[in-house]
């Protein structure tokens, strides 16, 4: 799914110290349905851990993203739909991701 990152929380780590990083993609695409063109758009919550939380935590707000993963309840008690991130490709905004790498990483030592 590709989309712009328009809400990001701040860094977190899970009690084994797995660093947690969500926030919204916002989609909009054209799509076929019945033969017919159909506008889609949606604001999906995303959840990345580990390395990828590193890259979503350091992704600019606006930019545009391609996002894999899967998607998977919220919690037990609220069915509303997260995609988990497993990896991101920078669509625009990223000619090196080397510097956006160290970004993220410089992000984390400031949240510690």
């Amino acid at each position: 799914m590709s989309g712009r990152l328009v809400e990001r929380k701040g860094l977190r780590y899970t009690p084994s110290g797995v660093p947690v990083s969500e926030g919204w993609l916002q989609h909009s695409s054209a799509q076929n349905e019945c033969g017919a063109q159909r506008l889609v758009e949606v604001e999906l919550a995303v959840l990345a851990m580990g390395e990828t939380a590193r890259w979503l935590q350091a992704a600019p707000l606006g930019g545009t993203l391609r996002v894999t993963g899967f998607l998977a309840a919220r919690s037990r008690h609220s069915k509303m739909p997260v995609l988990h991130v497993n990896s991101i490709e920078f669509l625009e905004g990223n000619e090196n991701g080397s510097i956006l790498q160290e970004e993220g990483r410089r992000q984390e030592k400031e949240a510690r």
